[in-house]
Order: C-alpha cells, then sequence, then structure tokens
C-alpha cells in the first residue's frame, strides 16, 4: 500500500512538473524565444501557449517596453585640445526578438560601448565652446550612428541625450571670465545705442519744433499782413468816401474839395507834433493861416448846404 502511495504522488508530481513545462503564460509587453532541441523554433507573445516538455525550452525573455540605459560618464577631448566629462541617457526597443536573442551576445553592454565610442567621436569633431549649443546636433548624430549600427541586433535606438559636459576647473574659470567680458561689452553697446537713439530723437525734436515754430512765425506773419492789406483797404475806402460826400457838399456851393482834403492832413500833421509837448511851446507855420481859414469856409459852406 505504501508503495502504490508513492507510485501515486510521484505520477503526481510528474504531472504537474510536465504540465508546468507544457503551458506557458508570456505576460503583456514580453516575448519568449523557443528553442526546439537546441535550434530556434519560434516566438511566443503576450498569452497562453503551450510547448512539448524537454524537447522545447524557453531560451530568452525580452521586454517589449522603452528601455532606459545609462551611458556611464567619461573623458573626451574637444577639437581644441580640451578635455571635457560626458555623461548622457540611451533610449531603446527590442523591434524584432530573435535578432536581439541571436545578432549580439549581450546587447546592452554592446549599445552602452557604442554609445561611449559614437559621443567620442562627435565631441571631438566640435570645439568646446560650441559643444553646449551644439547640444541637439550631437544627440542626433548619436542616435544616427548607433541605430545604424544595432540594427542587425533587432534594436530600435529612439533617442540620446546628454546629461551634462564639465569641463576643468580652470577651463571652466576662464569661461566664465569670458562670459563676463562679452556680458559686459553687449551692455556698453546696448547702452551707446540707447544714447545714440535719445540723441537722435532730442535733435528730430528741436528741428522739428523749429520747424512748427518757423510755420507759425510765417503763419502770423501772413495774417498780420493780410490785416494790414484789409486796414489800408478799408482806410483807403473810407477816405474815398470822404472825399465823395466832401465833393458833393460843396458841388452846390463854392470852394475846391482838394484845399478841405490838405487842410485835413496839415491839421493831422500838426496834432502829431503837438502831442506829448507838454507846456512847449509850437511854432506854427504862416501859411497854416490861410489852411486853417480854407477849412473853416468849407465848414461854412456844409453847414449852409445842411440848411438849405
Amino acid at each position: 500500500m505504501e508503495i502504490g502511495f508513492l507510485f501515486t504522488l510521484a505520477l503526481i508530481g510528474f504531472a504537474v512538473i510536465f504540465a508546468s513545462k507544457t503551458i506557458q503564460i508570456v505576460p503583456q509587453q514580453r516575448v519568449y524565444v523557443v528553442e526546439r532541441l537546441g535550434r530556434y523554433h519560434g516566438t511566443l507573445s503576450a498569452g497562453l501557449h503551450f510547448v512539448i516538455p524537454f524537447v522545447d525550452r524557453i531560451a530568452y525573455r525580452h521586454s517589449m517596453k522603452e528601455i532606459v540605459i545609462d551611458i556611464p560618464e567619461q573623458v573626451c577631448i574637444t577639437n581644441d585640445n580640451v578635455q571635457v566629462n560626458v555623461d548622457g541617457i540611451l533610449f531603446f526597443r527590442i523591434m524584432d526578438a530573435q535578432r536581439a536573442s541571436y545578432g549580439v551576445s549581450d546587447y546592452f553592454m554592446a549599445i552602452t560601448q557604442l554609445a561611449q565610442t559614437t559621443i567620442r567621436s562627435e565631441i571631438g569633431k566640435i570645439a568646446l565652446d560650441r559643444s553646449f549649443e551644439e547640444r541637439e546636433n550631437v544627440n542626433a548624430l548619436v542616435v544616427a550612428a548607433i541605430d545604424k549600427a544595432s540594427d542587425p541586433w533587432g534594436v530600435k535606438v529612439l533617442r540620446y541625450e546628454i546629461k551634462s559636459i564639465n569641463p576643468p576647473r580652470d577651463v571652466l574659470a576662464a569661461m566664465e571670465k569670458q562670459m563676463r567680458a562679452e556680458r559686459d561689452r553687449r551692455a556698453q553697446i546696448i547702452d551707446a545705442e540707447g544714447s545714440k537713439r535719445a540723441a537722435v530723437l532730442q535733435a528730430e525734436g528741436i528741428q522739428q519744433s523749429q520747424i512748427t515754430q518757423a510755420e507759425g512765425q510765417k503763419q502770423s506773419q501772413i495774417l498780420e499782413a493780410e490785416g494790414d492789406a484789409q486796414a489800408r483797404i478799408r482806410r483807403a475806402q473810407g477816405e474815398a468816401e470822404a472825399i465823395r460826400l466832401v465833393a458833393e457838399a460843396v458841388a452846390g456851393g463854392k470852394g475846391d474839395p482838394t484845399n478841405y482834403l490838405i487842410a485835413m492832413k496839415y491839421l493831422e500833421t500838426l496834432k502829431e507834433m503837438t502831442s506829448g509837448q507838454g507846456n512847449k511851446v509850437v511854432y506854427i507855420p504862416y501859411e497854416a493861416s490861410g489852411v486853417l481859414s480854407s477849412v473853416g469856409g468849407i465848414k461854412e459852406m456844409l453847414d449852409m448846404n445842411r440848411k438849405g
């Protein structure tokens, strides 16, 4: 009875081992490479699969997710013979599990070494000053070179990012001095351009002000001349009207209107001569008595005409 019980237990154990070897459950985003009698047989994707125990075996297990590799820091020499320490991060994905299994013995180490040699080569083509601004171009060149080399391995390189570029301390100090001098130079240029612009604007403002002032004076002189001309015209019209009235007034009597006008001008001149003299004595020529008598006679004729 004990022998039968042990045989039953052995049979159950063998069945469990056989079932575990036969049934294979592959998780999501993973693939298994199956070898049959030592040769590649197939690739198992996510799901439930059955294999032949002791004939088929799972030789390789690969993740189809995006894989990140930290590229160790290494010493690179730039085009101007400066040593810098460069490290980075590489992103890749397995596209063909069969080639990733049999194309290279260790694709992690192969990609890491290839990334280091490629970054050394690309950094050596540029100067130190350009290594920082050319970082994007260097990343793209590294990706292109590694992707081309890793294609037979069934690996797709997605991107490479340089984490840091660390020059020696003395080089950093010299670069800081250079950048400080460049910033000072730019600040001086900006200040000079600002002063120049301000001077130009001030000169333009003064010029525009002078032009406006000249235009105002010109317009004022034009208006003053027009006003003086209008005043002379009105004055001439008034004198013409006065002459006409005097002529009409003396037309029916005796006398010449010309004498009247001469007398009026004479009186205006005498008025200007005597204005502002105070108590001083002003001598009037003898001929003024005849003019005044003419004015008196003309006035009498005008009065007689008004009465008639």
